[in-house]
Protein backbone atom coordinates (compact mmCIF):
# COMPACT_ATOMS: atom_id res chain seq x y z
CA UNK A 1 0.00 0.00 0.00
CA UNK A 2 1.28 3.51 -0.79
CA UNK A 3 0.19 6.91 0.43
CA UNK A 4 -3.23 7.08 -1.27
CA UNK A 5 -3.61 10.56 0.18
CA UNK A 6 -3.62 9.34 3.77
CA UNK A 7 -0.41 11.07 4.87
CA UNK A 8 3.13 10.18 5.78
CA UNK A 9 3.91 8.44 9.09
CA UNK A 10 7.10 9.63 10.82
CA UNK A 11 8.47 6.86 13.04
CA UNK A 12 10.87 7.83 15.82
CA UNK A 13 13.20 5.05 16.97
CA UNK A 14 15.04 6.11 20.18
CA UNK A 15 18.24 4.03 20.37
CA UNK A 16 20.65 3.36 23.20
CA UNK A 17 22.87 0.26 23.10
CA UNK A 18 20.35 -1.95 21.31
CA UNK A 19 22.59 -3.66 18.77
CA UNK A 20 21.24 -7.13 19.56
CA UNK A 21 17.66 -6.29 18.50
CA UNK A 22 17.91 -3.20 16.27
CA UNK A 23 18.27 -5.06 12.99
CA UNK A 24 15.04 -7.00 13.52
CA UNK A 25 13.25 -3.82 14.60
CA UNK A 26 14.30 -1.81 11.55
CA UNK A 27 13.59 -4.66 9.15
CA UNK A 28 10.04 -4.87 10.52
CA UNK A 29 9.57 -1.13 9.93
CA UNK A 30 11.03 -1.25 6.42
CA UNK A 31 8.72 -4.16 5.57
CA UNK A 32 5.54 -2.23 6.38
CA UNK A 33 2.83 -2.56 3.75
CA UNK A 34 2.17 1.16 4.22
CA UNK A 35 5.22 2.61 2.52
CA UNK A 36 4.90 6.38 2.99
CA UNK A 37 7.21 6.46 6.00
CA UNK A 38 9.92 8.64 7.48
CA UNK A 39 12.09 6.54 9.80
CA UNK A 40 14.07 8.68 12.27
CA UNK A 41 16.73 6.71 14.16
CA UNK A 42 17.76 8.80 17.16
CA UNK A 43 21.04 7.41 18.48
CA UNK A 44 21.27 8.57 22.10
CA UNK A 45 25.02 8.19 22.56
CA UNK A 46 25.20 4.42 22.13
CA UNK A 47 28.55 2.81 22.84
CA UNK A 48 27.84 -0.45 20.99
CA UNK A 49 27.18 -1.06 17.27
CA UNK A 50 23.71 0.54 17.24
CA UNK A 51 24.76 3.54 15.16
CA UNK A 52 26.62 1.39 12.62
CA UNK A 53 23.59 -0.89 12.20
CA UNK A 54 21.27 2.08 11.71
CA UNK A 55 23.59 3.67 9.14
CA UNK A 56 23.79 0.37 7.25
CA UNK A 57 20.00 0.34 7.01
CA UNK A 58 19.95 4.00 5.97
CA UNK A 59 22.35 3.22 3.11
CA UNK A 60 19.79 0.74 1.74
CA UNK A 61 16.57 2.63 2.48
CA UNK A 62 16.33 6.37 1.71
CA UNK A 63 13.39 6.73 4.11
CA UNK A 64 15.77 6.30 7.06
CA UNK A 65 17.48 9.25 8.74
CA UNK A 66 20.07 8.62 11.46
CA UNK A 67 20.82 11.27 14.07
CA UNK A 68 23.87 10.62 16.26
CA UNK A 69 23.99 12.71 19.43
CA UNK A 70 25.24 12.73 23.00
CA UNK A 71 23.29 10.79 25.60
CA UNK A 72 20.31 12.74 26.96
CA UNK A 73 17.74 10.13 27.94
CA UNK A 74 14.57 8.71 26.42
CA UNK A 75 12.37 11.80 26.80
CA UNK A 76 14.77 14.29 25.24
CA UNK A 77 15.58 11.83 22.46
CA UNK A 78 11.91 11.33 21.57
CA UNK A 79 11.34 15.10 21.65
CA UNK A 80 14.19 15.65 19.21
CA UNK A 81 12.82 12.93 16.96
CA UNK A 82 9.32 14.41 16.97
CA UNK A 83 10.78 17.85 16.20
CA UNK A 84 12.51 16.33 13.15
CA UNK A 85 9.33 14.65 11.91
CA UNK A 86 7.63 15.97 8.78
CA UNK A 87 4.81 13.43 8.49
CA UNK A 88 1.15 13.97 9.20
CA UNK A 89 1.44 11.25 11.83
CA UNK A 90 4.10 10.56 14.47
CA UNK A 91 4.77 7.12 15.93
CA UNK A 92 7.37 5.75 18.33
CA UNK A 93 8.92 2.31 17.97
CA UNK A 94 11.26 1.06 20.67
CA UNK A 95 14.33 -0.63 19.19
CA UNK A 96 14.02 -3.91 21.07
CA UNK A 97 10.51 -4.43 19.67
CA UNK A 98 9.14 -5.22 16.21
CA UNK A 99 5.96 -4.76 14.18
CA UNK A 100 3.32 -6.69 12.32
CA UNK A 101 3.82 -5.89 8.60
CA UNK A 102 0.36 -4.32 8.34
CA UNK A 103 0.49 -2.17 11.47
CA UNK A 104 0.57 1.30 9.91
CA UNK A 105 -1.65 0.31 7.00
CA UNK A 106 -4.33 -0.69 9.50
CA UNK A 107 -3.84 2.34 11.75
CA UNK A 108 -3.96 4.82 8.87
CA UNK A 109 -7.01 3.12 7.36
CA UNK A 110 -8.77 3.21 10.73
CA UNK A 111 -8.03 6.91 11.21
CA UNK A 112 -9.27 7.73 7.72
CA UNK A 113 -12.43 5.62 7.98
CA UNK A 114 -13.40 6.76 11.45
CA UNK A 115 -12.59 10.37 10.70
CA UNK A 116 -14.55 10.39 7.43
CA UNK A 117 -17.57 8.78 9.09
CA UNK A 118 -17.53 11.32 11.92
CA UNK A 119 -16.71 14.27 9.70
CA UNK A 120 -13.68 15.27 11.77
CA UNK A 121 -10.02 14.39 12.07
CA UNK A 122 -8.79 11.70 14.44
CA UNK A 123 -5.95 12.81 16.74
CA UNK A 124 -4.80 9.49 18.21
CA UNK A 125 -5.02 5.91 16.92
CA UNK A 126 -4.18 3.06 19.26
CA UNK A 127 -4.02 -0.71 18.80
CA UNK A 128 -3.46 -3.82 20.87
CA UNK A 129 -0.07 -5.51 21.13
CA UNK A 130 1.68 -8.78 21.87
CA UNK A 131 3.79 -9.20 24.99
CA UNK A 132 6.85 -11.20 23.92
CA UNK A 133 8.81 -13.22 26.48
CA UNK A 134 11.76 -15.57 26.36
CA UNK A 135 11.20 -19.31 26.25
CA UNK A 136 9.16 -20.57 29.18
CA UNK A 137 7.80 -17.16 30.21
CA UNK A 138 4.56 -17.08 28.27
CA UNK A 139 1.80 -19.18 26.82
CA UNK A 140 2.02 -19.53 23.04
CA UNK A 141 4.84 -19.79 20.55
CA UNK A 142 5.77 -16.56 18.72
CA UNK A 143 9.00 -17.62 17.04
CA UNK A 144 12.31 -19.29 17.80
CA UNK A 145 12.93 -19.14 21.55
CA UNK A 146 10.04 -16.74 22.13
CA UNK A 147 6.53 -16.96 23.52
CA UNK A 148 3.81 -14.35 23.43
CA UNK A 149 0.62 -13.35 25.21
CA UNK A 150 -1.86 -10.66 24.32
CA UNK A 151 -1.86 -7.30 26.06
CA UNK A 152 -4.32 -6.90 28.96
CA UNK A 153 -6.73 -4.65 27.08
CA UNK A 154 -7.28 -6.75 23.93
CA UNK A 155 -11.08 -7.04 23.31
CA UNK A 156 -11.71 -4.77 26.31
CA UNK A 157 -11.66 -1.35 24.63
CA UNK A 158 -15.27 -1.12 23.49
CA UNK A 159 -16.41 2.45 22.85
CA UNK A 160 -20.02 2.89 21.76
CA UNK A 161 -18.79 4.72 18.68
CA UNK A 162 -15.57 6.02 17.14
CA UNK A 163 -13.86 8.42 17.52
CA UNK A 164 -14.23 8.43 21.30
CA UNK A 165 -13.01 10.14 24.47
CA UNK A 166 -10.74 8.20 26.79
CA UNK A 167 -13.48 7.59 29.36
CA UNK A 168 -15.21 5.38 26.79
CA UNK A 169 -12.00 3.40 26.29
CA UNK A 170 -10.58 3.68 29.79
CA UNK A 171 -8.84 0.29 29.59
CA UNK A 172 -6.08 2.13 27.71
CA UNK A 173 -5.30 3.96 30.99
CA UNK A 174 -5.44 0.93 33.27
CA UNK A 175 -2.40 -1.00 32.06
CA UNK A 176 1.06 -0.45 30.59
CA UNK A 177 1.13 3.00 28.90
CA UNK A 178 2.06 1.27 25.59
CA UNK A 179 2.43 4.66 23.88
CA UNK A 180 4.21 2.91 20.99
CA UNK A 181 1.10 0.86 20.14
CA UNK A 182 -0.37 3.57 17.95
CA UNK A 183 0.32 6.91 16.32
CA UNK A 184 -0.46 10.60 16.89
CA UNK A 185 -1.40 13.39 14.54
CA UNK A 186 1.63 15.70 14.54
CA UNK A 187 -0.50 18.84 14.44
CA UNK A 188 -2.37 17.58 17.53
CA UNK A 189 0.85 17.10 19.51
CA UNK A 190 1.88 20.65 18.63
CA UNK A 191 -1.55 22.14 19.35
CA UNK A 192 -1.85 20.33 22.70
CA UNK A 193 1.74 21.15 23.66
CA UNK A 194 2.57 17.49 24.31
CA UNK A 195 6.23 16.81 25.11
CA UNK A 196 8.10 14.10 26.96
CA UNK A 197 9.68 14.90 30.32
CA UNK A 198 13.42 15.25 29.79
CA UNK A 199 15.05 13.26 32.57
CA UNK A 200 18.06 10.92 32.66
CA UNK A 201 17.48 7.41 31.35
CA UNK A 202 14.01 6.16 30.47
CA UNK A 203 12.50 7.56 33.65
CA UNK A 204 8.93 6.29 33.07
CA UNK A 205 8.29 9.34 30.89
CA UNK A 206 5.69 7.40 28.92
CA UNK A 207 3.30 7.79 31.87
CA UNK A 208 2.59 11.54 31.63
CA UNK A 209 2.75 11.30 27.81
CA UNK A 210 -0.11 8.79 28.03
CA UNK A 211 -2.36 11.21 29.93
CA UNK A 212 -1.36 14.26 27.92
CA UNK A 213 -2.32 12.56 24.67
CA UNK A 214 -5.40 10.54 25.60
CA UNK A 215 -6.98 13.15 27.89
CA UNK A 216 -6.39 16.12 25.57
CA UNK A 217 -8.75 14.95 22.82
CA UNK A 218 -12.12 13.34 22.26
CA UNK A 219 -11.00 12.05 18.86
CA UNK A 220 -9.35 8.69 19.64
CA UNK A 221 -9.65 5.66 17.36
CA UNK A 222 -8.79 2.06 18.19
CA UNK A 223 -7.88 -1.08 16.25
CA UNK A 224 -8.57 -4.22 18.30
CA UNK A 225 -5.75 -6.25 16.81
CA UNK A 226 -2.28 -6.91 18.31
CA UNK A 227 -0.02 -5.26 15.74
CA UNK A 228 3.05 -4.42 17.87
CA UNK A 229 5.42 -6.95 19.46
CA UNK A 230 6.66 -5.66 22.83
CA UNK A 231 9.52 -7.53 24.47
CA UNK A 232 9.28 -8.03 28.21
CA UNK A 233 12.20 -9.61 29.99
CA UNK A 234 10.24 -10.54 33.10
CA UNK A 235 6.65 -10.65 34.27
CA UNK A 236 7.60 -8.06 36.89
CA UNK A 237 9.47 -5.57 34.72
CA UNK A 238 7.83 -2.58 36.44
CA UNK A 239 8.93 -3.66 39.89
CA UNK A 240 12.46 -4.36 38.68
CA UNK A 241 12.71 -0.90 37.11
CA UNK A 242 11.31 0.75 40.22
CA UNK A 243 13.90 -0.97 42.39
CA UNK A 244 16.63 0.95 40.53
CA UNK A 245 14.94 4.32 41.06
CA UNK A 246 12.25 4.04 43.75
CA UNK A 247 11.01 7.63 43.54
CA UNK A 248 10.49 7.56 39.78
CA UNK A 249 7.04 5.85 39.55
CA UNK A 250 5.31 8.24 41.96
CA UNK A 251 7.11 11.26 40.53
CA UNK A 252 5.76 10.43 37.08
CA UNK A 253 2.32 9.65 38.54
CA UNK A 254 2.18 13.10 40.13
CA UNK A 255 2.93 14.53 36.69
CA UNK A 256 0.04 12.46 35.33
CA UNK A 257 -2.25 13.95 37.97
CA UNK A 258 -0.96 17.44 37.19
CA UNK A 259 -1.72 16.89 33.51
CA UNK A 260 -5.23 15.61 34.26
CA UNK A 261 -5.91 18.65 36.45
CA UNK A 262 -4.56 21.02 33.81
CA UNK A 263 -6.76 19.39 31.18
CA UNK A 264 -9.82 19.67 33.40
CA UNK A 265 -10.48 15.94 33.64
CA UNK A 266 -13.68 15.23 35.60
CA UNK A 267 -14.73 11.85 34.18
CA UNK A 268 -14.95 9.48 37.15
CA UNK A 269 -13.79 6.56 35.00
CA UNK A 270 -10.54 8.36 34.22
CA UNK A 271 -10.07 9.51 37.82
CA UNK A 272 -10.62 5.94 39.04
CA UNK A 273 -7.95 4.69 36.62
CA UNK A 274 -5.48 7.29 37.86
CA UNK A 275 -6.27 6.46 41.50
CA UNK A 276 -5.69 2.76 40.87
CA UNK A 277 -2.33 3.47 39.25
CA UNK A 278 -1.36 5.88 42.03
CA UNK A 279 -1.95 3.45 44.91
CA UNK A 280 -0.20 0.65 43.05
CA UNK A 281 2.78 2.92 42.31
CA UNK A 282 2.91 3.91 45.98
CA UNK A 283 3.06 0.24 46.93
CA UNK A 284 5.81 -0.37 44.37
CA UNK A 285 7.77 2.58 45.76
CA UNK A 286 7.41 1.51 49.38
CA UNK A 287 8.32 -2.07 48.52
CA UNK A 288 11.34 -1.15 46.41
CA UNK A 289 12.85 1.44 48.74
CA UNK A 290 11.33 0.75 52.13
CA UNK A 291 8.96 3.23 53.70
CA UNK A 292 11.67 4.61 55.95
CA UNK A 293 14.10 5.41 53.15
CA UNK A 294 15.00 9.06 52.74
CA UNK A 295 12.16 11.00 51.17
CA UNK A 296 9.94 7.98 50.56
CA UNK A 297 7.47 8.52 53.40
CA UNK A 298 7.01 12.16 52.42
CA UNK A 299 6.59 11.34 48.71
CA UNK A 300 4.09 8.56 49.39
CA UNK A 301 2.13 10.68 51.87
CA UNK A 302 2.00 13.72 49.60
CA UNK A 303 0.94 11.57 46.66
CA UNK A 304 -1.81 9.68 48.46
CA UNK A 305 -3.17 12.98 49.82
CA UNK A 306 -4.22 13.77 46.25
CA UNK A 307 -6.76 10.93 46.28
CA UNK A 308 -10.22 10.86 47.80
CA UNK A 309 -10.56 7.93 50.26
CA UNK A 310 -14.09 7.17 48.99
CA UNK A 311 -12.74 6.73 45.46
CA UNK A 312 -9.88 4.46 46.54
CA UNK A 313 -11.98 2.29 48.83
CA UNK A 314 -14.55 1.83 46.07
CA UNK A 315 -12.06 0.28 43.63
CA UNK A 316 -12.67 -3.46 43.39
CA UNK A 317 -9.43 -3.79 41.40
CA UNK A 318 -7.41 -2.76 44.47
CA UNK A 319 -6.48 -5.57 46.84
CA UNK A 320 -7.50 -5.36 50.52
CA UNK A 321 -3.80 -5.02 51.38
CA UNK A 322 -3.49 -2.03 49.06
CA UNK A 323 -6.50 -0.36 50.63
CA UNK A 324 -5.11 -0.98 54.12
CA UNK A 325 -1.81 0.54 53.00
CA UNK A 326 -3.61 3.62 51.68
CA UNK A 327 -5.67 3.93 54.89
CA UNK A 328 -2.54 3.76 57.03
CA UNK A 329 -0.74 6.38 54.95
CA UNK A 330 -3.75 8.69 55.05
CA UNK A 331 -4.47 8.07 58.73
CA UNK A 332 -8.06 7.02 58.05
CA UNK A 333 -10.01 3.87 58.80
CA UNK A 334 -10.62 1.53 55.90
CA UNK A 335 -14.25 0.44 55.56
CA UNK A 336 -15.22 -3.20 55.64
CA UNK A 337 -14.12 -4.87 52.41
CA UNK A 338 -16.84 -5.63 49.86
CA UNK A 339 -15.85 -9.24 49.38
CA UNK A 340 -18.46 -9.95 46.73
CA UNK A 341 -17.22 -7.08 44.57
CA UNK A 342 -13.63 -8.23 45.00
CA UNK A 343 -14.44 -11.86 44.20
CA UNK A 344 -16.42 -10.76 41.17
CA UNK A 345 -13.50 -8.68 39.92
CA UNK A 346 -10.99 -11.51 40.42
CA UNK A 347 -13.26 -14.05 38.77
CA UNK A 348 -13.72 -11.76 35.78
CA UNK A 349 -9.97 -11.20 35.47
CA UNK A 350 -9.22 -14.92 35.70
CA UNK A 351 -11.82 -15.76 33.08
CA UNK A 352 -10.50 -13.07 30.73
CA UNK A 353 -6.89 -14.22 31.05
CA UNK A 354 -7.72 -17.88 30.54
CA UNK A 355 -9.91 -17.01 27.57
CA UNK A 356 -7.30 -14.84 25.86
CA UNK A 357 -4.00 -16.49 26.80
CA UNK A 358 -4.73 -19.93 28.20
CA UNK A 359 -4.43 -21.51 31.61
CA UNK A 360 -0.67 -22.03 31.31
CA UNK A 361 0.13 -18.34 31.32
CA UNK A 362 -2.26 -17.66 34.21
CA UNK A 363 -0.53 -20.30 36.31
CA UNK A 364 2.94 -18.97 35.39
CA UNK A 365 1.89 -15.40 36.19
CA UNK A 366 0.49 -16.46 39.58
CA UNK A 367 3.65 -18.45 40.38
CA UNK A 368 5.83 -15.45 39.52
CA UNK A 369 3.83 -13.17 41.80
CA UNK A 370 3.85 -15.63 44.67
CA UNK A 371 7.62 -15.97 44.40
CA UNK A 372 7.97 -12.29 45.33
CA UNK A 373 6.55 -12.89 48.82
Amino acid sequence: MSNNGQGKVSIVVPMYNVASTLDQCLLSIEAQTYTDLQIICMNDGSTDQSSQIAHEHAARDPRIVVVDKANEGYGATCNRGIAAADGEWVAIVEPDDYLDPTMYEELVACAAGVGDAAGRAVDVVRCAYWRVFGAGAGASSAGAGEKRVSCPYLHRVRPKSQPFCIGDGVELLLHHPAIWAGMYRREFLSRAGVRFREVPGAGWTDNPFLVETLCATDAIAYVDEPLYFYREHDLNDAEALAAKSPATPLTRWNEMMDAAKRLGVEDSRVLDALALRGVNYALITASAAGEDAAGVRELVGRSMARLEPERVFGLAALSPAAKQFFARVRGVEAPREDKLARIGYLAGEAAYRVRTNGLGFVVENLRSRLNRF
